[in-house]
């Protein structure tokens, strides 16, 4: 009996090794475009501007270009707060012709499969768009390429870094061709459940056309300090690059057999033990960044921390949770976004 505990002690700890090496992965991401400026100093060199109507103020801030809290600004107790998450990148064009007509080619970051085009404009805001798989140790991360003007590419097919995948454009709402730029994002995914959860709690009038591949089901990391970092530490894996992040809340959620996430990106998970249920770790725009076994008995998803503020949670949590930060709760729409998670329960 001893020697039999001895050897699945052995076999438990070659697993979780297996896994750990699996995640020492590098990245090794080329640009998508020939603008370089985010490597000489970025700023309007490199991000497409926005326009900007402010307390009846027009201006077109570069910054808003960004990843992050870069848009719609609100005035509060605490100052100017940024409403609106920015969830990729958008890159500055450089090549146009005679008619102002963008000429840039777009180009995959990193080898992949694409697994996902979309060339009907009018069905995303992200107009013509192309998603590629990665595979980075263990887990997959989608990058998505939007507002493009032709896709060079079809799904199915594998692609190499640096190959030219589409040409850059202005397709979706709100660009036009002066502001013609390259959205980029690096995202992790949520549920391969989407599309039964999207019927269940979103409006039939508005169909999903996606699949898995929508924007609701893809949480984006900051790209760009992704690819600032990698060029001070080409060894830097996608882990120690999120440990970085700032936790904004935490959510408690009821043990299900369809949670993807631990599946999906296995060393989110931190600690051991028996579950009775998953608290997971978010940072301020909702991309997770732990996933830890807890003690707490829940029947439905739960916010039991965010960050102590002055503020409005939803705030501090992108309109998951409202109230005091003491006292918050999460809202309809939080409600149904962290049942994604577990969907179908």
């Amino acid at each position: 009996m001893r020697s039999l505990l001895v050897i699945l002690i052995v076999v438990c700890s070659f697993q979780v090794m297996a896994v750990a090496q699996t995640e020492t992965a590098t990245v090794d991401l080329a640009l998508p475009t020939d603008n370089d400026a985010i490597f000489h100093g970025g700023g309007p060199d490199f991000y497409q501007y926005v326009e900007r109507d402010y307390g009846g103020e027009k201006s077109t801030p570069w910054e808003g270009g960004q990843y992050g809290f870069v848009r719609d600004p609100e005035q509060t107790r605490a100052g100017v707060v940024y409403t609106r998450f920015h969830e990729g990148i958008d890159i500055r064009c450089l090549h146009r012709d005679e008619r102002g007509e963008p000429l840039d080619e777009v180009r995959a970051i990193a080898d992949g499969k694409v697994v996902y085009t979309n060339s009907v404009p009018g069905y995303s805001n992200y107009g013509n768009y192309i998603v590629i798989e990665h595979r980075w140790g263990a887990s997959p991360y989608f990058s998505l390429y939007g507002h493009l003007s032709k896709i060079d590419v079809r799904t199915g097919d594998a692609v190499h870094r640096a190959q030219q995948i589409a040409v850059m454009g202005y397709t979706g709402a709100g660009i036009n061709r002066e502001r013609a730029h390259l959205h980029l994002e690096l995202n992790l995914m949520l549920n391969h459940n989407f599309q039964e959860w999207y019927n269940s709690f979103l409006h039939e009038n508005d169909p999903n056309h996606h699949g898995i591949y929508n924007g609701i089901n893809l949480v984006g990391l900051n790209i760009a300090r992704l690819y600032l970092e990698l060029r001070e530490n080409p060894s830097l894996t996608i882990p120690q690059f999120l440990t970085e992040e700032e936790m904004f809340y935490k959510v408690a959620l009821p043990k299900s057999r369809h949670f993807e996430l631990p599946k999906l990106y296995p060393w989110l998970v931190s600690g051991t033990g028996e579950a009775r249920s998953w608290t997971v770790s978010f940072a301020r725009s909702g991309l997770p960044l732990k996933i830890e076994p807890s003690e707490l008995k829940v029947k439905q998803p739960e916010i039991v921390y965010v960050k102590p503020s002055s503020l409005n949670a939803s705030y501090l949590t992108d309109g998951i949770a409202t109230g005091p930060t003491t006292h918050a709760h999460l809202t309809e729409h939080g409600k149904q976004l962290m049942q994604l998670l577990i969907f179908p329960e």
